[in-house]
């Protein structure tokens, strides 16, 4: 969309996902068989036409520059606009070690940029937004800030919105205070180049950590701050048990309809690679199985990522496994989360629970 500039900061609390963000970000997460969670940020964007991004990273890269790329898959790959990954720097002014530091570090870029209109997010998200009518909501009600949400689900445990008779966001509540009218935010917010940089400066200069809560949250008496809601799916991705439950979700067909196809198609990475092959003894009901896969034994109720091997006699059941993982002869597992390049031997039961899935690591043999 002409005049709007998308930045997906990617400073985000990992601290509840333990090993899996061990040797990449957030970001970086396998996500419903083939796709990184980033690709719902960047989708969501390019969907609305946004034609230039800005990725702000913070560490443990690598990962995520090889999914990126150019950006072709996102149409990003241009001569002008496209995308940009801007890495952390390092300076005295600003302690390198929060938000403000990737956007204030950053700074030059945005203001290169030709766009008078920023959308930041982050990757945690995971929904498919119309985010070119939150814009035009944005123009229309004439706020400093337009942050996207959703009516507070009764399992969400973190700060709400509240707002007045007008719809302006007066503050931000605890769970314990909230109202049945409070929003839960989504991590999507609008507002213009310029008091973006005017907040990022003050934020640094005061010493503020994040530009949410202490650049607009704590100005919410100076700024008018709106909500466009978003009445759809949407899952935050903050904790092991979120990642493992909010894929177990999208076997609910209605689901996936909604996140992959409501308001635009999920990209991702392209890989050329065989179709899954299923032997004659292979049994899979209520599951998604991706490209490359073999599967000789049972599989229900799970997501399977490229190129999973699942021998002769073994049982797979309600669990994610991500890709270029081998699943031994007759080995048992049940809610069980296996991250990529591990393997099961033969013979293995392994089984956790749907709040705690049994977790094996990178690269692991078990």
């Amino acid at each position: 969309m002409k005049g709007l500039l998308g930045l997906i900061n990617l400073y985000e609390d990992e601290s509840a996902l333990g090993p899996l963000v061990g040797h990449r970000p957030l970001a970086s997460l396998p996500y419903a068989g083939r796709y990184r969670l980033i690709d719902f940020a960047l989708s969501n964007l390019v969907n609305a036409d946004v034609r230039t991004v800005g990725v702000l990273v913070r560490d443990k890269y690598r990962s995520l520059i090889d999914h990126l790329r150019s950006g072709k898959e996102w149409d990003l790959a241009r001569k002008r606009d496209g995308l940009y990954i801007l890495p952390p720097a390092h300076s005295a002014v600003v302690a390198n070690n929060n938000d403000i530091s990737n956007f204030y570090f950053n700074l030059d870029y945005i203001y290169a940029c030709s766009e008078d209109f920023v959308i930041i997010c982050g990757s945690q998200t995971v929904c498919n937004l119309p985010l070119d009518q939150a814009f035009h909501y944005h123009l229309s009600v004439g706020a400093d800030v337009t942050v996207v949400g959703r009516d507070c689900p009764d399992e969400w445990q973190g700060p709400c919105l509240t707002m007045d008779a007008e719809g302006k966001v007066v503050e931000l509540c605890r769970q314990e205070e909230r109202s049945p009218y409070d929003i839960q935010p989504l991590g999507f917010y609008i507002m213009s180049k310029s008091l973006m940089a005017e907040l990022v400066r003050r934020c640094a200069a005061e010493g503020g950590q994040e530009l949410f809560a202490d650049g607009i949250i704590k100005n919410l008496s100076s700024l008018k701050v709106s909500v466009f809601r978003h009445t759809g799916y949407a899952a935050r991705v903050d904790s092991i048990a979120a990642y493992f439950q909010h894929q177990l979700e999208l076997l609910h067909p209605s689901v996936w309809q909604e996140l992959f196809f409501r308001y635009g198609i999920v990209y991702t990475k392209v890989k050329d690679e065989a179709p899954a092959k299923y032997k004659q003894q292979a049994v899979v009901r209520n599951s998604l199985v991706a490209n490359g896969c073999i599967i000789e034994g049972t599989v229900e109720n799970s997501i399977l990522s490229r190129s999973v091997v699942v021998e002769e006699g073994a049982v797979v059941r309600n669990s994610i496994i991500s890709q270029n993982v081998r699943i031994g002869p007759q080995a048992r597992l049940s809610q069980v989360l296996c991250d990529k390049d591990s393997a099961v031997s033969a013979g293995r039961c392994l089984n956790g629970s749907l709040h705690s899935p049994f977790i094996v690591r990178k690269g692991a043999v078990v």
